[in-house]
């Protein structure tokens, strides 16, 4: 070979007696194929083989598995971010003239996508209190093709009854999809309570550093695997397989990070009760809130994400109070090892049940700084919003 052909074609290394621990970064557009005929027969290689980059290389595969297993599934898709999990799920079993039920205590995007994207294909939703448990029969009609869950809800904390819904969906043959991303499958798994897709924003716990965006959606049944599949490759949505690495190293410490923030986090909530200019501290874990016995039942402990219902006052003081932190940083997205607040305003999304506190709501996401520097620092910014 010539020296521009040596640039192109490089050479065959042996791997014999190389074995280390981490996944490799399988990077590629084109996949080659040993011969004409197996590229013009590609399709048979189906779902599961490997066609294009677009459609996974082996460490997008990895990932996918680790997270099989972990929600005791039998596929699992990746894609680009928590919200385009829940996306791909009701762009794929939704027609027109469907209807979805969605709890009020979602995701606010997802209750955009309904409102703005859904709505236009003559798609319905209805907004569902998220505590309605069983009484969600009422609402499924031979229109309704999917019911949504999240649990617990964004910022509002209600733990929904998660097997009672389900049943009632079963009843009807709708399916279930659930948004898992608070708790992780380490602390709860839809699919064993009868959900037919999991899905998680893996940006939060699994990546668990702030610094990549992914979702997952993990199902019960190959046949919906297959119909991700193929609107995932209509709508030509694909991730990087360097993203998947790093959520894969992530979750080699998920366990340890979300045991740290969830102990911290129950904690914290029960020590802030009662705290002056705190009129409501939202934690699954405390049995004032909402779905506490749902909490109790159906999950194995908690994550690091909790809320705090603020006096109506804190709202003006909202911006110089939080001016000055050093360890809590202001922003959205959580799990990772920086503590973050988000503010947030609750009362003008709620459209299906009234929001029943005034004063605005601050959500926590605990990290891995020092806890005595953190509830020092938490505390000395309730007491500004406070004074």
């Amino acid at each position: 070979m010539r020296d521009a052909t040596l640039c192109v074609h490089h050479p065959v290394v042996s791997e014999e007696g190389y074995a280390g621990l981490g996944v490799p970064v399988h990077r590629a557009s084109t996949i080659v194929y040993p011969d004409a005929d197996a590229f013009l027969n590609r399709a048979e290689r189906g779902v599961d083989g490997y066609t294009y980059g677009l459609n996974g290389t082996p460490t997008t595969r990895t990932l996918e598995a680790q997270l099989t297993h972990l929600h005791g599934g039998a596929r699992t898709i990746i894609v680009p971010s928590g919200q385009a999990a829940i996306s791909m799920v009701m762009l794929s079993v939704l027609l027109p003239g469907d209807r979805v039920l969605i709890p009020d205590n979602a995701y606010p995007p997802v209750r955009t996508l309904c409102m703005d994207h859904l709505a236009a294909r003559g798609i319905d939703h209805t907004v569902y209190d998220p505590m309605i448990g069983a009484g969600i029969a009422a609402l499924i009609d031979e229109r309704t093709k999917l019911v949504w869950i999240e649990t617990p809800g964004s910022g509002t904390m209600e733990t929904p009854d998660v097997p009672a819904i389900i049943a009632a969906a079963r009843q009807r043959g709708v399916l279930v999809g659930c948004d898992n991303t608070w708790a992780t499958p380490l602390l709860f798994k839809p699919l064993a309570h009868g959900a037919d897709f999991a899905c998680e924003a893996l940006t939060k716990y699994v990546g668990g550093h702030s610094d990549l965006l992914l979702g997952s959606i993990t199902v019960a049944d190959t046949a919906l695997h297959q119909r991700l599949r193929k609107t995932l490759s209509e709508l030509g949505i694909g991730v990087s397989p360097d993203e998947c690495s790093l959520a894969l190293r992530g979750m080699q410490t998920m366990a340890l990070r979300l045991a740290h923030v969830g102990r911290l986090s129950e904690d914290f909530a029960r020590r802030l009760v009662g705290t002056p200019g705190v009129e409501t501290v939202l934690h699954p874990a405390l049995p004032s809130c909402p779905g506490h016995e749902n909490w109790k039942r159906d999950f194995k402990g908690s994550s690091g994400v909790f809320s705090l219902v603020l006096a109506p006052a804190a709202r003006a003081r909202m911006a110089t109070a939080l001016s000055d932190l050093k360890l809590f940083s202001i922003g959205a997205s959580w799990g990772g090892t920086h503590s973050l607040l988000a503010p947030m305003e609750i009362a003008g999304i709620r459209t299906g049940t009234p929001w029943p506190h005034e004063g605005p709501l601050l959500r926590v996401s605990l990290g891995l700084e020092d806890a005595d520097e953190l509830w020092d620092e938490l505390a000395g910014a309730l007491r500004r919003l406070a004074d």
